[in-house]
């Protein structure tokens, strides 16, 4: 498959469950938002899969950053290879694992929410909502002309007021960016830094799970 990868089986039998796809922040793996698995909707398949590339001096990443620059430099062409990489994936981990190819979401935190973000900007027909955590958008990845299906796409977009990491003002920026594009935008402010707190993954947990009652299998 495209991606290496963990799985949590759903605790509900059905023929075709709906899935969730995790994707992780830079120097991390598919180990770090595996933890949320046992506390996601019991009908989903999880799925936290892996970046493609090694990053320094641990784990993985979507796409390099130059810190010399300023601001920082993202490696556009690498994000363009793991977003595409990621729309192939998704649809691989559906069949490999008995899911519901029409009933996807993606989970991203951090470097994972732009790609996650990055994906659903490009086909947000294979995907039927989007969790960023503490992330911001990749501006050369949103489209000059939306495509077919981001109209009223629903996204929660969670970040920490003090994220030391990615300002809050990325935050805004693709609250206002979306939102113009017709996504149906829920975003939420906590205060915390760079991470996922109880009151934001109790929420993202919630939210998710109503989307699921609301999209019910083909």
């Amino acid at each position: 498959m495209t991606l290496e990868h963990l799985v949590r089986r759903p605790e509900i039998d059905s023929a075709r469950p709906p899935m969730a796809l995790l994707l992780h922040g830079l120097g991390a793996d598919e180990q770090d938002l595996f933890g949320l698995a046992p506390l996601l909707d019991p009908r989903l398949v999880v799925v936290s899969a892996r970046g493609p590339r090694e990053a320094q001096p641990m784990g993985y990443s979507w796409f390099d950053i130059d810190w010399m620059d300023t601001p920082p430099r993202v490696d556009f062409q690498q994000l363009v290879e793991s977003r595409d990489a990621i729309l192939r994936f998704a649809g691989e981990a559906a069949l490999a694992h008995g899911a519901d190819p029409s009933r996807i979401w993606l989970i991203g935190f951090s470097q994972g929410a732009s790609m996650a973000a990055a994906a659903v900007l490009a086909r947000p027909d294979l995907f039927r909502g989007l969790v960023a955590h503490s992330g911001r958008i990749a501006r050369r990845a949103v489209p000059a002309l939306p495509p077919p299906g981001l109209s009223g796409f629903p996204l929660l977009w969670q970040h920490g007021r003090a994220d030391p990491v990615v300002p809050v003002a990325f935050g805004h920026e693709a609250r206002d960016v979306l939102g113009a594009l017709g996504l149906r935008v829920d975003y939420r402010e906590y205060p915390i830094g760079h991470e996922i707190s109880e009151e934001s993954l109790r929420d993202m947990v919630t939210w998710l799970s109503a989307r699921v009652s609301e999209s019910p299998g083909g």
